[in-house]
């Protein structure tokens, strides 16, 4: 099979191939890269590219900015591009934390301008690959992520899923917590991306949501993403939200978490990606892909460590981070041998983080291995009080015929309220999007539970568009 990426000079691209192919069975005979940044090709590509080779998969990856080019033969496309790049985030979470807002990439007002930036560029490369590899299918990692799975399942003329690791990561949190087996848990979870809920949590057959809001302090000390919530709300709600639910329960508390650490996380990750670019470029020049990867590596240590300490906690990024700060597989990364890394990821039976959703929402569509992985996609009946063709965040049953979506659980009266809510917010900004309408996108971003009406929303959305320039000049 043939995968292309857009978005292959991304950070995480080289930690993704290698958690591709360190596999048992890798199948991917081309994994395309598609950048049309020089300097990332250059940085970020060649390490994908030498990372392959050293894990015994030559001329497997290759990287080019020709979009016709890497999309041509494809089975597989996964998207993972940021339109305005690092510097585009910055302006979505300034805008709104200027206002006291919350100013977070994929929520609020910071992910209506992502959003808005982005669709258009989707929509384009949607045709593009219709046009090369009609029958390939689009696996959307582009935040916000269920906003423009919408899009592009509404005015996309490819098959397309949505795929986010936060659910799934949880789960696996919550298991390691009870020390009970991933194979044996059930579960029942359903929302938007990047606001979900765990309604129900069973191991072996035992309903444990109970003892997880009974234990709720100690899953707190046990892992800080669970920290953002009161306890007693939580066990008032009767299920476990997931790390980004944050930002709507407490947006008081991230503005001012921001302040106290002086820089909002896309400030943080611009210094980071600029340093990491650099850091990989002089390595390649005084090394090779050791030296590269040992570059490379300890950057992203950094980034892992930091994970929403800033916007919980509002710790500054540290300088340095732990050598255990990566999680779940990619942990094995860390190992600067790259021969070593090999052999570290071959005996993983349960692959973890995006390319551990994406092997198994490809595994599965192949027919290969049927699974229910939870995924962005047509809502059905899954979640009944939303609209058969909304978007949502659901287990669903995938094979060779397809995406089915299965029952979302029954979310709390709350939650309920609060999707209904984003996702109208969510429909207006995608029809804004396609008519190139900016007072339709002002009223869009007004009807989002956090910003406070349409004046604000207008003023954001004038300051978006001229921040933003050529990105958002098809407003009209």
């Amino acid at each position: 099979m043939k995968l292309a990426i857009l978005g292959g000079g991304g950070v995480r691209i080289p930690l993704f191939v290698r958690g591709v192919l360190s596999r048992p069975g890798a199948s991917f005979r081309e994994i395309c890269l598609f950048e049309p940044d020089q300097a990332r090709r250059e940085t970020i590509g060649r390490l994908a590219v030498e990372v392959a080779g050293a894990l015994g998969h030559p001329g497997v990856v290759t990287v080019t900015p020709d979009v016709q080019e890497a999309f041509t033969g494809a089975d597989f496309v996964f998207s993972a591009i940021r339109v305005g790049g690092d510097r585009g985030r910055l302006i979505d979470e300034e805008v709104a934390l200027r206002r006291g807002l919350v100013g977070q990439e994929t929520t609020g007002a910071g992910g209506c301008a992502m959003a808005l930036r982005t669709i258009p560029v989707v929509l384009s490369y949607c045709d593009v690959l219709a046009r090369y590899a009609p029958s390939a299918v689009l696996i959307n990692f582009t935040n916000p992520a269920g906003l423009i799975t919408q899009a592009i399942s509404l005015h996309g003329a490819v098959r397309a899923v949505g795929v986010c690791d936060t659910p799934s990561g949880a789960l696996d949190r919550l298991a390691e917590f009870l020390e009970a087996d991933r194979d044996e848990v059930a579960f029942s979870y359903g929302g938007l991306n990047h606001l979900g809920w765990i309604s129900s949590f069973r191991v072996a057959g035992r309903e444990c949501i109970g003892t997880l809001l009974e234990r709720y302090e100690e899953l707190q000390r046990f892992d800080h993403r669970f920290a953002a919530f009161d306890p007693a709300f939580v066990r008032g709600l009767g299920a476990v939200p997931t790390e980004y639910d944050y930002y709507y329960y407490e947006p008081r508390r991230y503005v001012e978490a921001v302040a106290k650490a002086g820089a909002s996380r896309g400030a943080d990750v611009l210094r980071l990606n600029i340093g990491l670019i650099g850091d990989i470029a002089k390595a390649f020049e005084a090394g090779d892909v050791h030296d590269a990867w040992h570059a490379y590596i300890t950057q992203m240590r950094i980034r892992r460590a930091s994970y929403m300490r800033t916007d919980m906690a509002g710790e500054a990024m540290p300088l340095a981070a732990p050598a255990d700060s990566l999680d779940g597989n990619t942990a094995a990364a860390a190992d600067h041998d790259l021969g070593d890394l090999g052999r570290a990821g071959a005996g993983a039976d349960r692959p973890g983080g995006y390319e551990g959703v994406a092997l198994a929402v490809i595994a599965a569509l192949t027919g290969r291995r049927p699974a229910s992985v939870i995924v962005n996609t047509r809502n059905g009946a899954s979640l009944p009080f939303l609209d058969p063709d909304d978007v949502v965040e659901v287990p669903a049953h995938i094979d060779g015929g397809g995406v089915a979506p299965l029952a979302g659980g029954t979310l709390p009266r709350s939650a309920r309220g609060l999707v209904t809510q984003v996702k109208e917010y969510e429909r207006e900004v995608v029809s804004a999007a396609v008519t190139g309408d900016a007072e339709r996108a002002a009223l869009a971003l007004a009807l989002h539970p956090l910003v406070p009406g349409v004046t604000v929303a207008r003023e954001m959305m004038s300051e978006y568009r001229e921040r933003h320039g050529p990105d958002l000049a098809y407003l009209h």
